[in-house]
């Protein structure tokens, strides 16, 4: 059994921006209460932006966060913040992909998993622990469902 979880790393390297973002929030926000020192159509933009960053990140880390353990031809998702742990035999497996992106001259990738109930999930190397088992796995066990890559 392979346990594919997400990097300690992303999620400190997230959180610390986190902190920055509230901070300047605060700072605004401080700043705004005691001096001023702006028009109140900036504090309006710039509250309503940095809102908008943290929630939107917070979001991302929180739909992130699961684990997926792969193994004796079943494939299982664990979302402990929902709750949510489904088990998926390998022959619910529709389709799967392993897509690759450059960006900044380094390679990324990204494999996305679908199921016969229309669920999916996406599983990427830079934010999760164990890809590569992960892509080893579906390649020896559903080599049929893989998804056929286009040459562009």
């Amino acid at each position: 059994m392979t346990v594919i979880k997400p990097k300690v790393s992303t999620y400190i390297s997230l959180s610390m921006v986190l902190l920055i973002l509230i901070a300047g929030l605060i700072f605004i926000l401080r700043d705004f209460a005691y001096k001023g020192s702006f028009g109140l159509w900036f504090y309006l933009v710039a509250c309503s932006l940095i809102t908008l960053v943290i929630l939107m990140l917070l979001v991302k880390m929180m739909a992130g966060y699961r684990f997926i353990t792969v193994g004796r031809d079943q494939i299982i998702i664990k979302l402990p913040l929902r709750g949510y742990t489904k088990a998926y035999p390998l022959a619910q497996i529709l389709a799967w992909e392993e897509e690759t992106i450059v960006a900044n001259k380094r390679q990324f990738k990204q494999l996305t998993i679908v199921f016969s109930d229309n669920q999916s999930i996406s599983v990427s190397n830079h934010e999760h622990e164990a890809y590569s088992d992960l892509v080893a796995y579906l390649g020896k066990k559903a080599i049929r469902q893989k998804v056929k890559s286009k040459k562009a």
